[in-house]
């Protein structure tokens, strides 16, 4: 760490509602996603957000910050982590209280957000509305410092309207807002690659309500979850360029989506065409798995293929199993996160980038 950096200083602009939650005398630097990307957002560099299905690869993930001076971000999307604890049995309460408990128990002097992803609003419908508030404002009061509105699914005019109204908390709590355009589609057949044109549209439209995001996210061919044997990675990087472009103007970056299974060799390329925020949710559901006792893993897939359903959707009812594991098999997926998470940092260049944030914000 620099030695300009006046730590004190740094740690007095977390929001509020973070030093009520940590208590004054804690030293975690949970800071709102709307200052480190103002820093950040020239730097050819992308910020890792890991969706921790389980909790249990955190210390990994921190740990490799700590070491590679890295930013880093935590979230949940709204299927993961809802109200009712979405499908991996986390709500926006003991996320927030995991994420800080493994940042202090490993002494991370880092500083990191904690982002609500995907807060979706599928319709218009006054039901799916209220529903994205109620999420939000849980996770306001929980204390997340960062929100991803994704309202993509409704046509943009309505998008706008929606997403407007979702982020009026947020924008008076300065904390930083992710925006999105172009629904991503699990199957690449399905795709509609957002054009410049929609993506203009849109951040036009929210600012023109008093909507200023600092990402957008957009549709560029990507998709979640696993890639399949053979299948290649299809992103238009020349799209999204072309709309970094243009958005840059109005103080946007690109937020990247799907990234699990793009070659790492590939994906720090993304950060030349304006992407500065990448989420990686899968590769870590991956790890936890492999590192779990083989007992416990057979108990999920059992419980996957009875309910017919994703094995992703068993973190829920055997959360409790999940977390009391053996030290040894937390060690073990401790180890292969810390290591998958400094091969993703280093790849997305993002080392150095937490000291460039502390000296900017100890100013």
């Amino acid at each position: 760490m620099s030695k300009t950096v006046n730590m004190d200083k740094v740690l007095e602009k977390r929001p509020p509602r973070v030093i009520e939650k940590l208590g004054e005398r804690s030293k975690v630097c949970l800071l709102s996603s709307k200052d480190i990307f103002e820093v950040l957002k020239d730097r050819k560099s992308i910020i890792m957000t890991c969706n921790t299905r389980i909790k249990l690869v955190i210390p990994g993930i921190m740990q490799a910050a700590e070491d590679l001076d890295a930013i880093v971000g935590f979230e949940l999307a709204k299927t993961e982590g809802d109200v009712d604890g979405g499908y991996t049995g986390q709500n926006p309460d003991t996320y927030f209280k995991s994420c800080v408990e493994y940042a202090e128990e490993i002494g991370l002097t880092k500083p990191f957000f904690i982002h609500g992803d995907h807060v979706t609003v599928k319709n218009t419908s006054d039901e799916e509305i209220n529903a994205g508030k109620r999420l939000i404002a849980a996770e306001l009061e929980a204390g997340y410092t960062s929100f991803a509105l994704d309202a993509s699914f409704n046509h943009i005019p309505d998008n706008i309207r929606i997403t407007t109204e979702l982020a009026r908390p947020i924008i008076r709590a300065g904390y930083g807002l992710e925006v999105e355009v172009g629904e991503i589609k699990h199957l690449l057949a399905e795709t509609v690659i957002t054009t410049v044109e929609e993506a203009v549209e849109f951040i036009t439209g929210l600012n023109s309500n008093g909507i200023h995001p600092s990402l957008l996210a957009i549709n560029n061919g990507s998709k979640h979850g696993n890639y399949l044997a053979g299948e290649k990675v299809h992103i238009d990087l020349k799209r999204t360029g072309e709309i970094y472009e243009v958005i840059k103007e109005y103080g946007v970056r690109i937020a990247q989506h799907g990234i699990t299974g793009t070659p790492l060799n590939v994906v720090g390329q993304f950060a030349d065409y304006g992407i500065r925020k990448g989420n990686v949710g899968t590769e870590w559901q991956n790890i936890a798995h492999k590192g779990l006792p083989e007992a416990l893993m057979n108990k999920l897939k059992a419980w996957a293929d009875e309910n017919k359903k994703d094995v992703k959707m068993a973190t829920k009812p055997f959360k409790k199993e999940i977390d009391s594991v053996d030290k040894v098999y937390k060690d073990r997926i401790r180890v292969m996160a810390y290591e998958s998470a400094s091969a993703f940092i280093k790849a997305l260049r993002a080392e150095g980038t937490a000291g460039m944030v502390l000296e900017a914000l100890s100013r």
